[in-house]
């Protein structure tokens, strides 16, 4: 049972050539929300892995909008202070498509000004560079490539 004070979300992960999972959110007392899931159907390696800033996914993960960057920074890695908000790196599909995620970051409440409630997490073709790439879409996207798998971030009931 979650901690009083505590808020959680969820997202179930749907997309291209059977990328499925769900995660779920939990923000703990100091600020910090603990990502925490599975997501299956991945090419072996690494993916970026992002908050965009829209829940809307009626044209697929295509319409989830720009990465969520509430402070208009660039983009760049979790570690970094110059960095979107929504961005959360890469995450590892080992050799059987399989990626076990466990990420804790402070730029992504669950409440307040800048929650990412409603918005979508999305799951990238290729490996995001952290900003660092020197390609022209390194300091917007992370050179990350395709939208290949994506959910809406929702309230998670407390039973």
């Amino acid at each position: 049972m979650a901690a009083k004070g505590t808020v959680k979300a969820v997202a179930l992960i749907t997309g291209d050539n059977n990328v499925r999972g769900s995660l779920q959110f939990l923000q703990d007392a100091n600020g910090a929300t603990h990502v925490k899931g599975k997501i299956m159907g991945l090419s072996p390696g690494l993916h970026g892995f992002h908050i965009h800033a829209l829940g809307d996914t009626t044209n697929g993960c295509n319409s989830t909008g720009p990465h969520f960057n509430p402070l208009s920074k660039n983009h760049g890695a979790p570690s970094d202070q110059e960095r979107h908000a929504g961005d959360l790196g890469n995450i590892f599909a080992g050799p059987d498509g399989i990626a076990e995620i466990s990420i804790m970051d402070k730029q992504i409440p669950l409440s307040g000004q800048h929650s990412i409630l409603g918005r979508a997490v999305v799951v990238h073709a290729d490996p995001d560079d952290l900003g660092k790439g020197g390609h022209e879409l390194s300091k917007t996207t992370g050179n990350a490539g395709g939208r290949i798998g994506c959910g809406i971030i929702g309230l998670q009931s407390a039973v």
